[in-house]
């Protein structure tokens, strides 16, 4: 019994002894841990920096600016809410905002069609699936100057392809970006067609991401082809289509080039055709209104946050995260 206590007792020092080493651990180890923050801050320094510089800083300055109003050879003075009450008052705002509205719900129909393309072309044994994702990609990466350059020669009214075409079947010919009553639904198009192909790439990899044990055992259920895709791939791909509504929506509701491009000074129906974006560019760089153009720009950046965070409230009963 006396051999044991000894060897009792150096097992109690060597436990001391493993404690205080162990003790010291996070000691010794807080060197390396502060040289990975400063690393780590080191690496987010530039978009941090960018971030601030081309970001933040212009957001305050447009902040600022929009409680004030421009001389005619430079220099500002403060006039408070001025600028916001003309921007709220002016008919032609709340036109361009319900443009602009009517462009962004246009533009959220390219993501029901590229979902459709990407589950048509993410069959099994379907070939040259490369060469269709590359030219329905084109026209994303294409410049809108001569996206809307091509487009404004489908829409010509006298020699254009698409009266051509209705010509074929008897109707009558339209001018689509000249009548008021189409030209918005016309430009709205050129919008689906030419970011489908951006949408499309999205949610290619997001379906290839769902696991294909899911699409074997409902078919050995005897499940078909649409109730495999309406109760296994939608469901999987919804924080995809979530991702991808809020991009697509932010996107269209800052709508300007194609405007720009396909709709000329003299046109009849540049007024609704006009988006927020159309109406900023007009007065700060044509009428040189730049007080009422920064509040109009600030209130479209209100707009985008709220409409971003009821998106954000409302994912939560349709997005399921695997």
């Amino acid at each position: 019994m006396m051999s044991v206590f000894p060897s009792t007792a150096a097992a109690k020092a060597a436990g001391r002894g493993r404690g205080r080493g162990l003790g010291s651990r996070p000691e010794s180890g807080s060197a390396p841990r502060s040289r990975n923050q400063r690393a780590a801050y080191l690496f987010i320094a530039p978009l941090g920096i960018g971030f601030a510089l081309f970001y933040f800083w212009p957001l305050l300055q447009t902040f600022f600016y929009s409680f004030t109003e421009f001389g005619v050879f430079g220099g500002n003075t403060w006039i408070g809410t001025d600028n916001y009450v003309r921007v709220l008052k002016d008919v032609t705002v709340w036109q361009a905002l319900g443009n602009t509205l009517i462009y962004c719900v246009i533009g959220l129909l390219a993501l029901p069609v590229a979902i459709g393309v990407a589950a048509l072309l993410n069959r099994r044994g379907l070939r040259g699936v490369a060469v269709y994702r590359a030219l329905y990609f084109i026209p994303f990466v294409t410049l809108p100057v001569a996206v809307g350059l091509v487009w404004n020669w489908l829409y010509n009214g006298d020699y254009g392809l698409i009266n051509e075409v209705f010509a074929w079947f008897g109707a009558d010919r339209r001018y689509w970006v000249s009548d008021p009553s189409t030209a918005v639904y016309a430009i709205g198009t050129v919008m689906v067609w030419s970011t489908t192909g951006y949408y499309l790439i999205i949610f290619m990899a997001g379906i290839k991401g769902i696991p294909q044990d899911y699409y074997e055992a409902a078919e050995l259920d005897g499940a078909g082809p649409l109730r495999r895709f309406f109760t296994i791939t939608m469901p999987l791909l919804s924080p995809t289509i979530f991702f991808s509504s809020i991009i697509c929506m932010i996107n269209s509701l800052q709508t300007f080039d194609l405007i720009y491009i396909m709709m000329a000074e003299k046109n009849p129906a540049i007024g609704d055709t006009q988006s927020v974006v159309s109406l900023f560019y007009k007065w700060a760089f044509i009428e040189n209104a730049q007080g009422p153009a920064a509040a109009l720009a600030f209130l479209l950046m209100l707009i985008i946050a709220a409409l971003t965070l009821v998106q954000f409230k409302l994912q939560k009963r349709w997005v399921h995260y695997a």
